[in-house]
């Protein structure tokens, strides 16, 4: 299978629609995410926002989004289990997802963000704690 550049919102759209589609049914994941998301269909369009405005620098800009603040209410929503494995087990399934689906710069980029945000974001919840 050939593997496409991300540059528009619909490559957006397909990537974070097939990672999440991985997230669901991930034995230590899975039952975090449906636990915390009632309306998937809102929330796809949502993280697809997100990741629009990181890798293609446009759609619905920096305001709408608090990543910190949501990863720390969903912390507190598990009891406070989320910890390094998890965020792990997300980068893995991210990589991979984009490895599977995609190459070039933008892809590049999008593995490298995550790998940032997943450390800065597991340290905040630490912090929170």
């Amino acid at each position: 299978m050939d593997r496409a550049t991300i540059k528009s919102r619909k490559e957006v759209d397909f990537l974070v629609r097939r990672f999440y589609k991985a997230i669901r049914v991930h034995p230590t994941l899975g039952p975090i995410f449906n636990r915390v998301v009632q309306d998937w269909d809102h929330h796809l369009v949502h993280l697809s926002d997100f990741w629009e405005m990181i890798l293609l620098k446009s759609g619905p800009g920096e305001a709408k989004f608090n990543p910190t603040k949501v990863h720390r209410e969903v912390d507190a929503k598990v009891d406070h289990s989320i910890d390094q494995v998890h965020f792990g087990n997300w980068l893995e399934l991210w990589f991979a997802t984009i490895d599977r689906y995609f190459e070039g710069e933008v892809a590049d980029f999008a593995k490298e963000h995550a790998r940032r945000m997943a450390h800065m974001l597991f340290m905040r919840i630490w912090e929170a704690r």
